[in-house]
């Protein structure tokens, strides 16, 4: 059985193997607005841990790209920053390659989409700095082993954007095994939003800071990770 637009399952079988059940547009919305302010903060960040094809993700990044619109659309420049700061907010996991591949592909149709609008296309600085983001921020993997689905046994990092001022970002990795185990109780973690302070693990590799659009150049300049710190959210 192929799915069809509205449709909540792609197969019985998929149903059956990996309880896949799409979340409609009504309930997401409706979820998502018991949490409205932070839908539409750019720097606040999101993790979806069985994303599907990214139902709730893309209006996250919808709710946060109108808010960029409202603000930044006169200035190419600064709107560029507040988006591409809005989609490195946006983490999700999902079981099946093809949700995942489907999930990064319209989460940039989004992106390309609201560019159109208010930048008057991509450029191709950004064109290649969203998808370098995407192939961070959206993992095939598995939410309960804490490990990648490709049959590696890798542990599921996840990179943490921080945006740092005039146009700059740092780059630090982390396994998702350290943020969820390493946490102490009553303590947030990387994906806190809450104000107090937030143990952060050891990275497994930290970056130069560099650029918005220049994330992809920056791959293989790293830095010593640092010791674990207590980090107090902004």
């Amino acid at each position: 059985m192929g799915k069809r637009q509205g449709d909540q399952i792609v197969s019985r079988e998929r149903v059956a193997e990996h309880g896949e059940v799409y979340t409609g547009e009504r309930e997401v919305n409706a979820m998502l607005d018991l949490v409205r302010e932070e839908t539409e903060r750019t720097d606040s960040r999101f993790l979806e841990p069985a994303c599907g094809n990214g139902n709730f993700m893309v209006e996250i990044l919808r709710r946060k790209l109108a808010a960029v619109n409202a603000r930044y659309g006169r200035n190419r420049h600064e709107w560029e920053e507040r988006a591409v700061c809005a989609l490195c907010s946006v983490y999700g996991i999902d079981i099946l390659e093809d949700n995942v591949k489907e999930a990064r592909r319209r989460l940039y149709a989004l992106l390309a989409e609201h560019a159109e609008k208010a930048a008057g296309g991509v450029s191709a600085d950004l064109e290649h700095t969203a998808k370098f983001i995407l192939e961070r921020n959206v993992i095939w993997g598995d939410a309960l082993t804490l490990k990648t689905a490709d049959g590696s046994g890798r542990p599921i990092v996840f990179s943490e954007w921080a945006f740092i001022g005039n146009g700059n970002v740092k780059r630090r990795d982390f396994t998702l095994d350290a943020l969820l185990k390493n946490t102490p109780i009553k303590a947030p973690n990387l994906f806190s939003d809450l104000g107090d302070e937030a143990f952060i693990p050891l990275p497994v590799k930290e970056y130069k800071n560099v650029n918005f659009l220049k994330l992809s150049d920056n791959e293989e300049n790293q830095l010593q990770p640092r010791r674990a710190v207590v980090h107090r959210q902004p």
